[in-house]
């Protein structure tokens, strides 16, 4: 154990009488490494739960996903096409700068100009924007070109506000295509990894990012907010969850993400130790390459690409045991899906019927659909990124491969895996996606919908997926305000994407953290791992 974890073992000691005055260390080791210090570089969980210590949106979330005041502390619609915010007063910068409005304007102009982002990322919303005004330095009002009912929830998820004070401009003002004020070139996700524009509102500065090593944050005591119990925190990527558990048995880490879920019966037995395992709406899916005659990782006998046939994607459906693999490889620590989000959330079917796991009815279908004798195909799965990723796509090759598909797997580390799907070099590749504004559509708007970036539709439909009747139905209910239409018309675009199959659901993940038992954390359903969370215990 280092010096610096003994002087924080000391301070707990006494952490009841004196709090967290004296200057504390955390250790936090993650299963996968965030991809850049930029908070509008690449839209992934393990991205977002890093730069919300330095970085705060307009709204926040609670633990359980409710919205609550961020940096604006009201909001509400002038109109269907326009919503005011109201800012939070006397909000500073890490590097002293005050919070204004133009800081709201300056944020979503630049995810309008980052040419450094992976998959349009962060645009999605900001897309429909078409106005922005700033009448005062505490009042935003956003207008977009159609209805966005849930623009509250999606500025929580999609629009961490970094400084204009990060570069020198001219008076701001909406006009994207024109640079919004600023003629330069607009900030690289390498000025955010370096920490020279890391300037950030939230508990935490950057103190440094080291791709490969770790990251390094230090409390910001002019955080607006409930200050931090950590003085420094320290995040390291550790991939395999055996050195995880490891390193926190022998003390070199405090909390550790995604233990394995057949160690918990350990970490029971461990005094020392304690966890919080957490159901998320994390969908873990598998999204085949339907938009290619020919796709790079699929042979078949005819020469063509079978994730074509709508009969070869039910067929692949039904050959996969869902039940199998909560109960065996995650340990109860899952929910079987058998649709795009759990059952009864906004938009979704109340309970949709069980995907049965029939294997002869799945050959019945590849016989039907040309394939009597199968065909061969490559999954690609992260190694790093979801709970068990590499036992379940091997799990899954397994059953493919019973029923004809004769299915290799080839297993990638998340940072090389991602940029690799966004320009679709995969036939077969894991997915997986919270449904984080709370409802079906946003899940549908980036994985289902038929690809329209200039609005923000389908810029994770790396499978190219098309429906005509399912986009006739979902985009005009993601722009119906009135709720109850909202939700009928989701749940029949629903309906519409499960007969077609443009995804292969396999089950919810419940989060796991495991930690030392004098400190305690409240597990997060949409699995951020935050220090800010991590408390000494009563």
């Amino acid at each position: 154990m280092t010096f610096a974890l003994n002087k924080r073992a000391l301070a707990l000691v006494g952490a009841s009488l004196i709090g967290a005055a004296h200057a504390q260390n955390l250790t936090i080791a993650l299963a996968s490494e965030p991809t850049a210090a930029d908070p509008h570089y690449h839209k992934m969980t393990t991205n977002d739960s890093f730069s919300a210590h330095v970085y705060d949106s307009l709204v926040g979330r609670t633990a359980s996903m409710e919205l609550v005041p961020g940096l604006a502390t009201s909001w509400k619609n002038l109109d269907d096409l326009t919503w005011e915010f109201k800012l939070r007063k006397d909000v500073k910068f890490s590097n002293g700068a005050p919070f204004t409005s133009q800081d709201v304007l300056f944020t979503i102009c630049r995810t309008l100009n980052n040419e450094t982002n992976v998959s349009q990322s962060y645009m999605d919303t900001t897309k429909l924007i078409t106005d922005v005004q700033t009448p005062d330095d505490l009042t935003v009002i956003v207008k977009t070109a159609e209805p966005v009912p849930l623009i509250p929830a999606e500025f929580a998820r999609n629009l961490p506000i970094i400084s204009s004070s990060i570069i020198k401009h001219d008076k701001l003002k909406f006009a994207p295509k024109e640079g919004c004020g600023y003629k330069g070139a607009w900030p690289t996700v390498a000025d955010f990894n370096s920490g020279k524009m890391a300037i950030g509102t939230g508990p935490f500065k950057l103190k440094s990012y080291v791709k490969g090593n770790a990251i390094t944050l230090e409390r910001n005591d002019s955080y607006w907010g409930p200050k931090p119990a950590w003085q420094t925190v320290k995040m390291v990527a550790v991939p395999n969850a055996g050195p995880r558990l490891t390193g926190l048995m022998s003390g070199d880490y405090d909390l550790i993400e995604n233990p394995a879920a057949r160690d918990l019966a350990r970490i029971k037995e461990d005094k020392k130790l304690a966890f919080v395992a957490t159901p998320s709406t994390r969908l873990v899916f598998f999204q085949p390459d339907i938009g290619r005659d020919k796709s790079p990782f699929v042979t078949a006998p005819d020469g063509k690409n079978p994730l074509q046939d709508l009969r070869v994607r039910k067929a692949i459906n039904m050959a996969i045991d869902r039940k199998a693999i909560v109960q065996r490889l995650m340990d109860g620590m899952a929910t079987p899906a058998y649709q795009y989000m759990p059952d009864g959330m906004f938009g979704g079917l109340a309970k949709a019927p069980e995907i049965k796991f029939d294997p002869e009815g799945a050959k019945k279908l590849l016989a039907e659909a040309g394939y009597p004798n199968g065909f061969e195909m490559t999954l690609s799965s992260t190694n790093d990124r979801y709970m068990n990723d590499t036992q379940i796509a091997q799990a899954v090759a397994q059953y493919l491969t019973r029923i004809g598909i004769k299915t290799k797997v080839d297993a990638l580390t998340a940072s090389i895996y991602f940029p690799k799907r966004a320009k679709r070099e995969f036939s077969f590749p894991i997915g997986g996606w919270p449904s984080e504004n709370g409802e079906a559509s946003g899940l549908f708007q980036l994985w289902v919908a038929s690809t329209d970036s200039p609005k923000g539709l389908g810029t994770s439909n790396y499978g190219a997926f098309s429906n005509t009747d399912f986009d006739k139905v979902y985009i005009p209910a993601a722009k119906t305000v009135d709720p109850a239409k909202r939700k009928a018309m989701l749940e029949q675009a629903t309906q519409i994407a499960l007969d077609n199959v443009p995804l292969i659901p396999l089950h919810f993940e419940s989060s796991i953290w495991a930690f030392k038992k004098e400190l305690s954390y409240e597990g997060r359903r949409d699995q951020y791992t935050l220090a800010t969370s991590v408390k000494p215990a009563k």
